[in-house]
């Protein structure tokens, strides 16, 4: 799978990732009928990002990103792209996050997130913009959470970037 990104501020060292938890995940760029992406807007900390989370040991990642679709956007997605892969080295939490990479396309209508407690304490809102202003508000993210603007925005920035020539329309 193509590298997007490889996130390692902190500079892990070879010896330090040798005790790091590995987490993989799902993560797409998801397009709605008239072209507009999916993004989730953490309204307390002022951050967007893009819909996609972890995988459990065995599950397929379509299975897992589809789920997690259904539970941050409320919809469902036919994934059209194999976009590649992110790697995060998060020093501050012993975390090696890898993440893989689609693009897709909403299936049917909207409808309403299920969304975790964490989350819902971090006031999440599925929102949808035209291309430019999604990359726009990602890269607008204020935040001071290391854990948003140190990884994930740059992440979801990456991944975005990644998708803009890929014909979804």
């Amino acid at each position: 799978m193509k590298q997007l990104a490889f996130i390692n501020h902190e500079n892990v060292s070879s010896e330090e990732v040798k005790t790091y938890r590995v987490r993989k995940a799902a993560r797409a760029v998801v397009f709605d009928k008239d072209g507009n992406v999916a993004l989730l807007h953490a309204r307390k900390y002022d951050y967007y990002k893009l819909p996609g989370g972890g995988l459990d040991d065995d599950t397929d990642k379509i299975v897992a990103l589809k789920r997690e679709c259904r539970e941050e956007i409320g919809c469902d997605v036919e994934v059209l792209a194999e976009l590649g892969q992110t790697e995060e080295w998060r020093k501050f939490c012993t975390l090696h996050q890898i993440s893989y990479c689609y693009v897709a396309k909403v299936v049917g209508e909207k409808g309403v997130p299920a969304f975790t407690d964490k989350e819902a304490e971090e006031d999440f809102k599925e929102v949808w913009f035209p291309y430019g202003e999604a990359l726009r508000r990602l890269k607008g993210s204020k935040t001071e959470l290391i854990e948003a603007m140190g990884y994930m925005v740059p992440r979801d920035i990456a991944i975005l970037e990644a998708a803009r020539d890929v014909n979804v329309i």
